[in-house]
């Protein structure tokens, strides 16, 4: 369990404390949800492991979407929810965007009410927080960006995980970044989106809790005239809903601003 304080200063600035729970190693909401706060936030990380139960499943060779779905089993995730609920958090983040596509959000919707009892305190996922992101600005139309290393299935996915809630979708994977999620430069990322992105969309979703992209938004919607969400900006946003959080949040698009 990792985890990391934001300070003013020498002074610790009372705030809040974010669980959050992942199966990925690639740092990504710890990075990114302090970048976006004015305030200090507490983030504690717990990574979910495989679990010793004979009894789980074992997922088949080379597939990424069945790994994922071991991984959001109840028994995989009891001792990480059990650490963070050990920290005092306020609220536990569930940071896998594949994991969600791999589930489908009927599933992930359930999750959370296990997580929820177990963790005793608010959950909230990326995915369903950029669904109800999505639907908060009335959009029909969404451009997924996924990075290349999304396999095509979990693109596939992805696809049908936001048109199960409704939503006509156009699903790119940017194959010409690189697949070392330290090496993607926010400029590759604005040039990649500013000349991908279909004029019909309405909004584009930059998926991947460690696909760190939350610095690109507020120049990607000043060239595509779009809304832009992002992984762990979503998160960020559905966090201070679910806490009631006043804490601030400076630039990071439109959906901040949103009074």
């Amino acid at each position: 369990m990792q985890h990391q304080r934001r300070q003013s200063g020498d002074a610790v600035i009372a705030g809040l404390t974010v669980g959050v729970l992942t199966p990925h190693t690639a740092p990504g909401p710890e990075v990114e949800i302090p970048e976006m706060t004015s305030e200090t936030l507490d983030v504690v990380v717990a990574r979910i492991t495989r679990p010793a139960d004979a009894t789980v499943a074992v997922p088949k060779p080379g597939s990424a979407a069945e790994h994922l779905r071991m991984l959001a089993s109840p028994s995989a995730m009891h001792s990480a929810v059990a650490s963070l609920r050990e920290a005092s958090v306020d609220v536990t983040a569930y940071a896998s965007t594949t994991a969600g596509y791999a589930i489908g959000p009927v599933a992930e919707v359930a999750m959370i009410r296990h997580l929820r009892q177990l963790a005793g305190v608010p959950v909230v996922t990326s995915g369903l927080a950029a669904t109800q992101a999505l639907k908060a600005f009335g959009v029909r139309r969404v451009a997924l960006i996924h990075p290349p290393w999304f396999d095509a299935e979990l693109g596939d996915l992805g696809a049908t995980y936001f048109r199960e809630q409704g939503f006509d979708v156009v699903a790119l994977t940017a194959t010409s970044l690189s697949e070392r999620p330290d090496r993607v430069r926010p400029e590759q990322v604005i040039d990649y989106v500013s000349a991908n992105v279909d004029a019909s969309t309405e909004a584009v979703f930059i998926a991947g809790n460690g696909f760190r992209a939350a610095s690109t938004i507020d120049e990607l919607e000043r060239r595509t005239g779009k809304l832009v969400l992002e992984a762990n900006q979503v998160l960020l946003w559905s966090i201070l809903a679910a806490t009631g959080s006043k804490l601030r949040v400076g630039g990071y698009g439109r959906l901040f601003a949103r009074g």
